[in-house]
């Protein structure tokens, strides 16, 4: 168990990393971030860190490193039970269930259902999603990390479809993959990433 939590600690300063440092931006539906962790969680986890009683930016702009992954691991991996679907789904669940929440399992819960097995799509991981998932994995265990992940990308261009604002961050200022693709691509093998003109084709709709 020892070694599972410095495995998933190291997971999550990976998405620390990736999230990076204070970012306000206005078209952010989530608001103020800091080490990708929002204030209104901070709020949700009554994490006054400034000692005043009340939870707001100066307490988003106190928050470490150290404590961001403290949260992940505990709210994000251990709370919502990432931690009992098959280890090597957990990275790619875990990274997307920090940036979109009941989200990362409601799209683990639909590509289980379209390859056949019964399962709700509530956002929820249950005994009923563990045990379908492990179904799943069992009987495609080459391929479902790449299935998800590619569903996760096809996620994030339907956000950019639907809400103009967002598609910053799904296409860079030079007009390549944004973070929010290639943050889905670290999880897919390479064979099955999106080409330079196969991405442009994807996103000529948005011009």
């Amino acid at each position: 168990m020892e070694r599972q939590e410095r495995d998933v600690r190291s997971i999550a300063k990976e998405i620390v990393a990736r999230e990076g440092g204070f970012v306000d931006d206005p078209d952010d539906p989530g608001g103020a971030t800091k080490h990708g962790v929002t204030l209104h969680t901070l709020r949700r986890l009554g994490l006054d860190l400034t000692g005043d009683g009340r939870v707001t930016l100066a307490d988003l702009h106190r928050l470490t490193e150290d404590q961001a992954v403290t949260i992940f691991v505990d709210h994000y991996f251990l709370r919502p039970r990432v931690v009992d679907l098959p280890e090597p789904l957990q990275p790619t669940v875990f990274d997307m269930y920090v940036n979109a929440g009941g989200n990362a399992v409601r799209l683990l819960q639909q590509l289980v259902r379209k390859m056949g097995f019964a399962v709700a799509v509530d956002g929820v991981i249950g005994p009923k999603t563990i045990a379908a998932v492990a179904r799943a994995h069992a009987a495609a265990p080459d391929h479902i990390v790449d299935a998800y992940g590619i569903d996760r990308r096809n996620y994030y261009f339907a956000l950019a479809d639907r809400r103009p604002a967002s598609r910053k961050y799904a296409r860079s200022r030079s007009g390549g993959k944004g973070g929010w693709i290639t943050r889905a691509e670290e999880f897919i093998a390479p064979r099955y990433h999106l080409s330079a003109e196969a991405f442009q084709r994807r996103v000529a709709a948005w011009d």
